[in-house]
């Protein structure tokens, strides 16, 4: 006869508390290490600010776009830093430093600028192209981690992000060294976005998929109910016709217009509840009688966002859509601008 097996248990195992007290301090020690570097290369900077503020203008000022490239761990780093200043209004792109040697060179053009990351400034793989880019007429920055290396000797700029040490325990893995790049890429990008005006709706323009891009793109007619499913009855009609349109357009509430079409009044499920309460008899009581008057409302060209924040105030969950003559074009219901993940 086997044994039972011990019960299955999808944890994977804990760590005994020697290992706990281990990985703590490693955590410590590497967030300390590359916190004292990017400190060091902000020292640097503020001792010697010229390179820097030399390759902002050189970026600023290129007419084509602005190609980072690198291998390796650089390599990421490089496609990360494209992606920051593509998206705070600087052109870029990433080019892979050995693919560039096999075709993708063609992507780089004299009005471009290239920056090259490598931390020991002698990558193969960039410095087999860099002469052409040079010949070529295109600006070279250079991010590397030593003055005295090949691809900084190139350069029209070079900026040197050398590290002290690693945080790796062994020395060796680009740990601290990748931080400083990426931290100096972020520095650029900054730079770059102040020194364009780049502002929010820019922003949201690049991030039209994000939560700030539906905040400041989306607009009331972009999401508001028009047409048959806006709720709506004539100011003569009775509170029963109100309540079966009510109950029709499912938004909980009903518009009522004049006969230019006008918003005049606003009639919810709330109102009816509290007209339950006070009224035994309401059969023959007109809509008019019984509605709010002058009711909240926005315009179609408003920005989503601004119904929220009415909504918001007024702890409200309708709004009415009107044109700047009060005629009703459309409703809001909060679920609308959840939908569209304004909110």
């Amino acid at each position: 006869m086997t044994a039972p097996t011990a019960p299955h248990s999808d944890s994977p195992p804990r760590l005994d508390a020697t290992r706990v007290a281990r990985a703590l301090q490693y955590a410590d020690t590497t967030l300390q290490i590359e916190a004292e570097e990017i400190i060091s290369l902000k020292q640097r900077i503020a001792n010697d600010s010229a390179p820097f503020v030399r390759a902002v203008e050189l970026l600023l000022h290129c007419e084509g776009r602005v190609v980072v490239s690198g291998i390796g761990k650089s390599g990421h780093i490089a496609r990360k830093i494209a992606s920051t200043l593509a998206s705070t209004g600087t052109p870029a792109l990433f080019v892979h430093a050995a693919e560039a040697s096999h075709g993708d060179l063609g992507m780089i053009t004299a009005k471009d600028a290239l920056i090259a990351i490598s931390y020991s400034g002698e990558a193969a793989e960039l410095l087999a192209i860099v002469p052409i880019i040079k010949r070529m007429g295109a600006t070279l920055i250079a991010i590397t981690g030593n003055d005295a290396s090949s691809l900084a000797k190139l350069a029209d700029v070079h900026l040197n992000v050398g590290v002290q040490k690693e945080a790796c325990p062994l020395n060796l893995a680009p740990t601290a060294s990748t931080t400083v790049t990426l931290a100096l890429g972020d520095a650029l990008a900054v730079a770059l976005l102040d020194a364009r005006g780049f502002g929010e709706e820019d922003f949201a323009r690049s991030h039209p998929g994000g939560a700030l891009g539906r905040r400041l793109l989306t607009h009331v007619r972009d999401v508001m109910r028009t047409g048959d499913a806006v709720p709506t009855v004539g100011v003569d009609a009775t509170v029963y016709a109100a309540l079966l349109e009510i109950s029709r357009k499912g938004m909980a509430m009903t518009a009522i217009v004049d006969g230019d079409g006008r918003a005049i009044g606003v009639f919810t499920d709330g109102d009816l509840r509290r007209l339950i309460e006070n009224v035994q008899d309401f059969s023959k009581m007109t809509i008019s009688e019984v509605m709010h008057r002058n009711p909240r409302s926005v315009q179609p060209e408003q920005l989503a966002v601004e119904a929220v924040e009415l909504m918001e105030q007024f702890r409200i969950n309708q709004l009415l859509v009107t044109d700047s003559q009060q005629r009703l074009v459309g409703a809001l219901h909060i679920h609308d601008l959840t939908r569209a993940k304004v909110i």
